[in-house]
């Protein structure tokens, strides 16, 4: 049962004094683990994970040009131009520009063809997303680093 997504508590949770015996792990300690990571991925997929509100700019061209690659992939409308852009829109936060011109263009009723267009385009003219020099070699994915056992009070 998710009790709470807050790291504060958790670790609060978890604090000990030095003096204190560890405990054996229990025996469904990886299938608790395995079900918090499919907790973490219900509760993105609800509110958009790192791509932030479902409302704002960067998820709902993100939405619109992931189904639109999904629904041309093997067309003449897709190119790797805009692959890469929707990568980018993925993997790194917009530009205020590129934010501000998107939600401009999604009130005004942008066709997802002319979106996908400019999306490569403004990421040829790098207004598009911020990448630090150094991130783009860096992979993004989230990976468990330690899975911590707790166990309540008695």
């Amino acid at each position: 049962k998710l009790v709470t997504n807050s790291q504060f508590r958790i670790l609060k949770a978890a604090a000990c004094d030095k003096d204190v015996e560890p405990l054996t792990k229990i025996a469904n300690h990886h299938k608790l683990v395995e079900r918090g990571i499919e907790n973490i991925k219900d509760i993105d997929s609800k509110i958009g994970g790192q791509l932030g509100r479902k409302t704002g700019a960067r998820y709902r061209v993100y939405k619109r040009l992931d189904n639109y690659y999904e629904d041309n992939k093997d067309t003449l409308f897709v190119n790797d131009s805009i692959k890469r852009a929707i990568e980018d829109i993925y993997k790194y936060p917009l530009k205020e520009f590129a934010r501000e011109t998107f939600n401009r263009q999604l009130k005004s009723g942008i066709s997802d063809e002319d979106l996908a267009n400019l999306a490569a385009s403004l990421r040829e003219e790098g207004k598009l997303s911020i990448i630090e020099e150094d991130e783009e070699v860096k992979y993004k994915e989230p990976k468990i680093i330690c899975s911590l056992g707790l166990k309540n009070k008695e």
